[in-house]
């Protein structure tokens, strides 16, 4: 019968100690972690102050809700999509042109590009229409002008169904006027004529009557269509305030740009901190035995 070895080695137990032997470590030098964590906040700081100026311009754009052409009924569109900005500003097309716009590279906008939806409390993020822009740039100018184009980019990508509904309706407003005063002229026409019968002493009664018959019925007919064409016109008017003032996208607050540091204080800071703490931690955890090596090497 073989032997029972009896040498196994308890690995869980070895960890244990050597947790416990690592944290005695720290406790008794815990002044070098606490050290390593304001030291390493210090110097964060401390580069964030020492990192380039850059300026962040902002713009907010209104998308527009756009309504069937008769008003009744909200539709979706590119406006609606909670993608199409992201997607838009960040496309080379629309990086170009902000670019150009703003005397850059190209390369200098890429990654300097977001955007944000502005919502309220409780509100769904895919109905909401209003969007910030923000831009990254060397100078203010370069960040003002940036963020402009890009806006004016997503404008011209949401607006052209809403541009040509407008466009219709003002085209029909501009007939529907004319038609009206058309027919204010002609009812004005019958009226003279039907006055002037009346005070002819060369008519005969049979004569005028049958003239003021004539011109009733002209100026009924008349005011039938002025009633119609008026209703075309009214209703032409409140969609295209409609139109303008909730299907239209437009540009809210043009871009406004402000000193912004390249890195974060207080992140900075963190991180800083954090690496700090870490490396004190283990200062103190190899000090014993390094301290120990040396004290038997000069022996």
């Amino acid at each position: 019968m073989s032997e029972r070895r009896t040498d196994i080695v308890d690995l869980d137990a070895e960890r244990e100690v050597d947790l416990r032997s690592a944290w005695s470590r720290i406790a008794a030098r815990w002044w070098l972690p606490v050290g390593g964590l304001v030291v390493g906040a210090i110097l964060g700081v401390l580069v964030s102050l020492g990192s380039a100026q850059v300026y962040e311009a902002e713009t907010l754009i209104y998308l527009g809700q756009p309504f069937t052409p008769g008003g009744g009924s909200q539709i979706q569109s590119l406006a609606t999509n909670p993608k199409t900005v992201n997607e838009t500003i960040h496309s080379e097309a629309a990086l170009d042109a902000a670019a150009r716009a703003a005397g850059m590279r190209r390369a200098q906008l890429r990654g300097n590009v977001t955007s944000s939806t502005v919502v309220a409390a409780g509100q769904l993020k895919t109905t909401s229409p209003l969007v910030t822009i923000q831009v990254h740039a060397p100078t203010k100018a370069k960040a003002e002008k940036a963020a402009d184009s890009l806006a004016d980019t997503v404008i011209g990508h949401v607006a052209p169904y809403v541009d040509e509904k407008m466009r219709l309706l003002r085209n029909q407003i501009t007939i529907n006027e004319t038609q009206l005063k058309a027919v204010d002229r002609r009812i004005a026409t019958a009226t003279q004529q039907q006055s002037l019968a009346l005070n002819d002493a060369s008519l005969s009664l049979a004569e005028k009557l049958l003239v003021s018959t004539n011109s009733n019925a002209t100026i009924n007919n008349a005011e039938q269509r002025r009633a119609t064409v008026l209703a075309d016109l009214n209703s032409a008017r409140q969609l295209l305030a409609l139109a303008e003032d909730v299907e239209q996208s437009r540009v809210v607050q043009p871009a406004v740009a402000g000193k912004a540091s390249a890195t974060s204080g207080r992140n900075a800071a963190a991180v800083g901190g954090l690496i700090g703490l870490l490396l004190g931690g283990l200062a103190a955890v190899v000090a014993d035995p390094w301290i120990q090596r040396r004290s038997a090497a000069s022996d």
